[in-house]
């Protein structure tokens, strides 16, 4: 495998669409957290409430594991874009069948793709890492691993947001037409997560049954609701009226998502022509 992920690894590390994606991912990595980072501390913490809202700061050490991968959560989309540019580029310039020719098999063909996505949430996961760690120095408290699980949380939903952009490469195998399904799946699963949310609330106001937020129990949303901001005064105005969190069915169906992705996607490849 090691010699498989050289080749592809020559393939990719001049490609400039690589380059520049992945530098704008790094980027926003970055910048984002620190418009957050700024805004709670130069806007939010200084303005007048009355004492009705007391200062936070989510990228205290308590906070900032769970703050950064929240936030760094949003740009997923980008190195899920750059896996199916690299993936579909593979059927538009033959160099699937090229491979296969040079003696690759396909399970091996499709398992370095596969191993790309799970590479791909590894390198965001330690940048999350790296950022956290760099702000929570900033902000000037104590280290500590309060909410480190969120890191994890995070590496599933990289996952998740990559091994969903495999499964729709090697089924359209056309750039602009996976790229176009990807987003277009995204914002509709998004709707429709919203409306379920929303059913979710009245059930639980009208005091018929309390189901959780029903919005993450979809694909790419069940490992969205792992991700949320740090509790904080603002968020508890509101959250008595909010669906109790199903932590552990959402994680469990994070989990069996990202097996079917996986399982999807290497079936695709073996049992189909290429």
């Amino acid at each position: 495998m090691f010699k498989l992920l050289k080749i592809e690894w020559l393939k990719i590390k001049n490609y400039k669409t690589f380059i520049i994606i992945s530098s704008f991912f790094a980027l926003g990595v970055v910048t984002s957290n620190y418009i957050v980072f700024s805004t709670f501390k130069n806007i939010v913490n200084k303005a007048n409430t009355g004492g009705l809202v007391s200062k936070f700061n989510p990228y205290d050490f308590s906070y900032t594991w769970q703050t950064t991968s929240y936030t760094t959560g949003f740009l997923l989309m980008l190195p899920a874009l750059l896996l199916i540019i690299l993936v579909t580029n593979e059927f538009t310039f033959r160099t699937n069948r090229q491979n296969i020719l040079d003696g690759w098999s396909r399970e091996q063909f499709v398992n370095v793709k596969l191993m790309l996505a799970v590479i791909a949430a590894i390198v965001s996961t330690l940048l999350v890492l790296i950022t956290a760690v760099s702000f929570g120095l900033a902000s000037g408290t104590s280290f500590s691993l309060n909410g480190f699980s969120h890191v994890g949380f995070f590496f599933l939903k990289a996952l998740s947001y990559d091994l969903i952009a495999v499964l729709i490469s090697v089924w359209i195998r056309r750039t602009g037409f996976a790229i176009g399904i990807y987003f277009i799946y995204l914002g509709a699963e998004n709707i429709i997560s919203q409306l379920l949310d929303v059913w979710s609330i009245k059930l639980r106001s009208g005091g018929i049954a309390d189901l959780g937020s029903m919005g993450d129990y979809l694909p790419m949303n069940a490992s969205d609701g792992l991700l949320t901001f740090p509790d904080n005064p603002l968020k508890s105005l509101a959250k008595s009226n909010l669906p109790t969190d199903y932590t552990w069915l959402v994680i469990t169906l994070a989990l069996i998502y990202v097996l079917l992705f996986y399982w999807f996607s290497r079936r695709r490849i073996l049992k189909t022509d290429l």
